[in-house]
């Protein structure tokens, strides 16, 4: 069934009823793990916070440990957006398996790989203009749900399946997400308070979108000209 976007945000308000609790705390968690954790160590190789105050501009080290940050937190922004899915499945999730997702380092690794290989893609075509670069990243947006779905894909798998399963699709993606940019310059005058509640509504409104208008699409048939990036 091909639910306008008006009933994809209906479907992942009704999924949160009684679980907009703990998509505000995961969303605070995450905020405060990505956040405090890069700067603690920047503190720290600084050699101590008066240091780190006073330095105009970051060392070497400390740029090295801002992109290992990076990547380190690539598997915990996934398993964000598989607690979301979760509850876009009418299930309860936990705080708890979002962090897991460490404990599944083959897992871990191929989120990184998948993600570091969709950012190369994108900026490519973001060479030829902006335009492109815009659709292809819209294309390749569905790459972790699937890793979730279908563990045993690799990046260049899921990522293909991800684009093939957008034709048709990418404008009603860029129009859902676009809605929410009203409720977001609302989130900004609330002192970024209101993200807390905009960003599981955001998440989970992606989550049905792929729940129900992509996941479904799993058993058409690959075309040859959809293998190409």
């Amino acid at each position: 069934m091909n639910l306008s976007i008006s009933q994809i945000k209906k479907k992942a308000l009704a999924s949160l009823k009684g679980k907009w609790g703990i998509g505000v705390l995961l969303t605070l968690t995450v905020f405060l793990v990505t956040t405090f954790v890069p700067m603690i160590a920047e503190v720290i190789i600084s050699g101590g916070f008066t240091a780190w105050m006073e330095q105009t501009e970051p060392s070497a080290l400390g740029n090295l440990v801002s992109i290992f940050f990076s990547f380190l937190f690539i598997p915990l922004s996934a398993a964000s957006y598989w607690f979301y899915l979760v509850i876009a499945r009418w299930n309860d999730p936990k705080i708890s398996q979002v962090f897991a997702v460490y404990k599944e380092w083959e897992l871990s690794l191929k989120v990184v790989g998948t993600s570091i290989l969709v950012g190369i893609f994108t900026i490519l075509w973001s060479l030829l203009l902006i335009i492109p670069g815009i659709i292809k990243g819209i294309a390749y947006s569905q790459v972790f749900y699937l890793l979730r779905d279908n563990p045993e894909y690799s990046a260049l798998e899921a990522i293909t399946e991800s684009k093939k399963r957008m034709k048709g699709y990418k404008w009603k993606y860029f129009l859902m997400n676009l809605s929410f940019i009203g409720w977001a310059f609302i989130a900004i005058f609330t002192l970024g308070i209101g993200f807390l509640w905009l960003t599981p509504y955001i998440l989970t409104a992606n989550a049905t979108f792929y729940n129900e208008l992509i996941a479904p699409r799993g058993n058409e048939d690959v075309k040859t000209d959809d293998l190409a990036i």
